[in-house]
């Protein structure tokens, strides 16, 4: 069992919700590095896939949702990004 990894996994996790919330309600994703959340992106698919090919457990699923809310987090960046070179967003 990955005790230890699930609580690595819960403590990086429970910074992301912060993270989304804060790009949303300000819609500046200035000071966010799009570079670092796609290395954040590959080491949950890394762990991912370990757990697939390798020792399958319950800690799959929190790799799952820490890979889903810096996706969020990607997405909602890319998206304010565009907004603002568009100059639809001040």
């Amino acid at each position: 069992m990955g005790i230890f990894e699930a609580i690595m996994l819960v403590c990086f996790g429970a910074s992301w919700p912060v993270s989304i919330v804060k790009t949303y309600k300000v819609k500046n994703p200035v000071g966010k590095s799009i570079g670092f959340l796609l290395l954040i992106i590959i080491g949950y698919v890394a762990g991912i896939l370990n757990k697939i090919f390798g020792s399958m457990d319950w800690v799959l699923w929190l790799y799952v949702l820490n890979l889903v809310m810096v996706s969020a987090d990607l997405f909602l960046v890319i998206y304010y990004r565009k907004l603002r070179k568009s100059g639809k967003l001040a």
